[in-house]
């Protein structure tokens, strides 16, 4: 899956349709957002708007978000805001995209299990000035059940059909009613039900004396560009040339470390906006987040294979980096020893300095958001509340927010506000100015802090993008307020 930049003809058209991969073998019909040309997602050229017509060809309605990028609200592709799309149907959209790598992805989360999702990158003059190769890497997790039926799994006999959580109101969809804080103060966030996470030990790794669970679903692979480590994707390149990987994370539930194996890699931007080079061999990255990852092509013809490696598992997927004439090696999909840890690991993450922070500003007002939830009954939470029973987080437009996200749960949570970017500011105390970002992962028992500037009026949506998280209550709303 290369990034072959696409004309605004060829990219005026998607549907979202089903696909048949060849997953070790076996056929698997999976969902897709394709072009014209029945190409996975949507390359952009510098300055092209994003002007598109998305058709339904499923026989289920679905919706569709721009993940990262920060159109009106009207067209953010959540059904909070957004009226679902119908089977058989059209919808038409039409902004201006921000530079870098995204993605696209279906907002029910069983259908994001299903695959339906595919990469967006909108390529700037930088890119074009610098003539490099460019290499997309679509990470995923996959199941031969569907997506309805794992979460079921999840529910343990809970009410969960069709993206419906236990008071029946559908996934993504406005509740019937938001509870009002108790406080005076409406701008004020209400605290947290009490949690007991006494009883919260599950495999995974020591946290303090206490377990942290690092997967929680067993998939039948993971597959990087719809293929798995049995074919995987030979991507021809020049000897001695230089490439810029862009590895997108779609997984609905897997952390992935990125190995480079011998070679070193110049980290250049990090969820689509570009952070002060950070080189390395290995970088770990969460469900939602991006990576560009500049790589040199050894000049005597060896391959560079680029490896996803499961946290806490031995499961792996990837692809190779191959000049012509290059012997190919075969790469089993487990590696011999367990991964380590992603999830607890914040020395990427307090390393990383914006190119472009944030210009410094006091904050207006600062949030604490709780994030909860335990394993059974299987539950998550944010400020002690699930979705449809929640109280929105209201911020003013223009002021300038820092959110302290809290997680009190033994699971790491990659958090994601819509139609925001933010600055991690803070990382389990240690001030930083760190990397701009649209997904920040929040360890288990640690904190995060971002700063923003609250945006257009509207609800916007915030979520966990583990989507088993999300499915069974792990979202609300930023409220964006008028002055």
């Amino acid at each position: 899956m290369g990034a072959e930049a696409l004309t605004q003809s060829d990219a005026t058209t998607l549907k979202i349709t089903t696909r048949t991969l060849d997953i070790s073998g076996r056929a698997a019909t999976v969902k897709g957002i394709v072009d014209a040309s029945g190409r996975s997602g949507l390359v952009l050229d510098p300055a092209a708007r994003f002007r598109v017509d998305l058709s339904n060809n499923l026989n289920e309605e679905t919706i569709v978000h721009w993940h990262g990028q920060i159109p009106p609200n009207v067209m953010d592709g959540v059904s909070n805001t957004n009226p679902m799309i119908a089977p058989g149907t059209s919808r038409s959209f039409d902004f201006m995209p921000r530079s870098g790598t995204y993605w696209m992805h279906s907002h029910v989360p069983a259908q994001e299990i299903d695959l339906l999702a595919a990469p967006l990158i909108v390529r700037s003059p930088w890119d074009i000035a610098n003539d490099r190769q460019e290499v997309v890497m679509f990470l995923h997790d996959f199941s031969f059940r569907s997506g309805e039926e794992i979460l079921a799994d999840f529910t343990s006999g809970a009410a969960m059909d069709h993206g419906r959580v236990q008071d029946g109101s559908q996934i993504g969809a406005k509740p019937r009613q938001i509870i009002g804080s108790h406080s005076s103060d409406p701008m004020q966030m209400p605290g947290m039900a009490g949690m007991d996470h006494g009883a919260m030990a599950m495999p995974g790794m020591d946290h303090g004396g206490m377990t942290m669970d690092l997967n929680d679903f067993e998939f039948d692979a993971h597959i990087a560009n719809d293929r798995t480590l049995d074919d995987p994707e030979i991507v021809p390149v020049d000897k001695g040339g230089s490439v810029l990987l862009r590895i997108i994370n779609a997984s609905s539930m897997t952390a992935f470390w990125i190995d480079l194996g011998g070679s070193n890699g110049e980290l250049v931007a990090v969820d689509g906006d570009l952070v002060e080079p950070s080189y390395g061999t290995r970088f770990g990255v969460a469900m939602g987040q991006r990576l560009d990852i500049e790589v040199r092509i050894p000049t005597d013809g060896t391959t560079v294979p680029v490896l996803a490696l499961r946290e806490g598992a031995r499961e792996r997927t990837g692809l190779i980096l191959a000049p012509a004439g290059a012997q190919v090696p075969k790469i089993a999909t487990m590696s011999d020893n367990t991964h380590p840890a992603f999830s607890g690991d914040v020395s990427l993450e307090t390393a990383l300095r914006a190119k472009h922070p944030l210009a410094f500003k006091r904050p207006d007002r600062t949030h604490m958001v709780m994030l909860g939830g335990a394993m059974s009954p299987y539950s998550w939470t944010i400020n002690g509340q699930l979705w449809g029973r929640h109280t929105p987080i209201a911020v003013l437009q223009g002021e300038r927010i820092e959110m302290m996200f809290h997680n009190m749960s033994m699971m790491a949570h990659p958090m994601h506000p819509h139609g925001h970017v933010f600055q991690v500011v803070n990382v389990n105390g240690m001030q930083i100015a760190g990397a701009v970002r649209d997904t920040v992962h929040v360890p288990a028992m640690g904190m995060v802090t971002v700063a923003f500037d609250a945006g257009e009026v509207a609800p916007w949506m915030l979520h966990c993008h583990h989507m088993a998280h999300m499915a069974t209550g792990m979202m609300t709303e930023l409220d964006v307020r008028s002055v």
